[in-house]
């Protein structure tokens, strides 16, 4: 049998040119998978121009605040902050940042992420000098409304981003201590440092609040004779003005009591809580700064320039009796304290021995007046306001002469003469919260 052999095929050219390139194609896809696979598991930061280490980015509180964020400071300060100082020139501003500059003229961004006190803020500022440390206080976007709403402490987590020419170089997440509104730093201290602050006092004079027209109409309707002009009407009427404001707040019930403890626990600060202008007068309470800060926010209205003085341990209120600011005459606050003048009228109504207990602020004439029933219980309390407000432009002469080099001294730390109108110019007033203010 003759067998037939089959011829080969022949192979076709075009199919096998065709077949290379496609296996080609398949093997430099493949290839580049594996590159980009092997780029992406590759540690982060293997490609990056500055080493965070080197940069050594930092962010917190100067020393002095140790941590504590005190928005009574931001919010008096806000018209008086430098955007871009060193630490050494603005040792209360709340956040400082340093870092090393790895290059010539590197340009350096922070991001600081919002919270609830703050919106997104970035800070940029160009580092000219290579291997040079730089610190630099950012003007943060505060939350104003939020700052003055504070009434407790409470913890913030602040997250910055540092950058440097648009690379990220690194992250850093504080937490700061945010005090409430009321608390007012007095000194703040380091081991070489000590800066007084009790000039925050006048961020607490309030002469723009709101209640101040309704009680300048309490007055004039009590005494239509009052003439509420400043200084257009000479001393007299100075100290006529000053003594209509005072009877106000007798008539108004305002009692001494001290709340001036705090819970903050930084062994660096000194300080003392604040009644706001509104506080006084819902409930009738103040110490002696807080009695201060009440008068002086009436007279401000009024067009009068008031003073707080402050003692070591104490502090009492001054007004000057000529707008040239020549003589200055003196009020110890407290003393609104010594009769209750609501109380004493409830207690006359029913126990005509309660008299007894004012007896020694009433001269005899007054006195014998009253029990003969030839004054009325109007004329009673007029007696003892006038009264009281002799003694009280009285009490503080003594120590005001004694101490008056000291006040003059700005050296001086333990006494401070505190002009409102010019601290005006750098502290401002802190407004209240249109939600608390019935």
């Amino acid at each position: 049998m003759v067998r037939l052999r089959q011829p080969k095929p022949r192979p076709n050219p075009l199919k096998t040119r065709k077949t290379r390139k496609t296996t080609a194609s398949a093997t430099y896809i493949v290839f580049l998978v594996i590159l980009v696979f092997q780029s992406a598991c590759q540690p982060k930061g293997s490609n990056r121009q500055f080493d965070p280490q080197k940069v050594a980015f930092a962010a917190g509180t100067p020393a002095l605040l140790d941590g504590q964020l005190y928005p009574s400071l931001i919010l008096s300060n806000s018209n008086n902050q430098a955007t871009k100082q060193s630490s050494n020139q603005a040792p209360l501003a709340p956040l400082q940042v340093t870092l090393t500059a790895p290059r010539d003229n590197a340009v350096l961004r922070v991001v600081i992420d919002s919270s609830s006190l703050n919106y997104v803020t970035i800070f940029q500022e160009i580092l000219p000098h290579r291997g040079q440390t730089y610190t630099f206080t950012p003007d943060i976007k505060w939350k104003y409304d939020a700052l003055i709403a504070l009434r407790q402490p409470r913890p913030l987590d602040l997250t910055l981003t540092c950058y440097i020419n648009d690379e990220p170089v690194d992250i850093k997440n504080l937490r700061l201590n945010a005090r409430p509104i009321g608390e007012c730093p007095l000194s703040l201290r380091t081991a070489d440092t000590l800066v007084d602050t009790r000039y925050l006092f006048a961020a607490y004079v309030n002469e723009d609040h709101p209640y101040i027209q309704q009680i300048l109409t309490d007055i004039l309707d009590r005494d239509p004779s009052v003439r509420l002009s400043g200084y257009q009407n000479g001393p007299s009427n100075v100290t006529e003005q000053v003594r209509a404001v005072w009877r106000y707040a007798l008539e108004r019930g305002i009692t001494y009591a001290s709340i001036s403890c705090t819970s903050n626990p930084s062994p660096n600060a000194n300080v003392q809580h604040i009644r706001f202008f509104d506080e006084i007068y819902r409930n009738r309470q103040a110490n002696c700064i807080d009695a201060c800060v009440f008068f002086a926010s009436i007279l401000r209205k009024i067009g009068l320039k008031p003073v707080i003085f402050v003692e070591p341990c104490h502090a009492y209120l001054g007004y000057y009796t000529d707008k040239d600011r020549k003589n200055i005459a003196l009020l110890e606050t407290t003393i609104t304290s010594w009769v209750n003048l609501p109380d004493l009228e409830r207690k006359l109504q029913t126990d005509s021995t309660a008299i007894r207990t004012v007896a020694k602020y009433l001269s005899q004439r007054q006195l014998e007046q009253w029990q003969q029933g030839r004054i009325s219980i109007d004329q009673l309390k007029s007696a003892l306001a006038n009264s009281l407000f002799d003694k009280a432009s009285q009490y503080n002469q003594e120590s005001y002469l004694a101490n008056r080099q000291h006040f003059a001294n700005p050296n001086e730390m333990g006494y401070q003469q505190l002009d409102i109108e010019q601290l005006r110019q750098k502290v401002q007033p802190l407004q209240p919260n249109p939600q608390e203010v019935r």
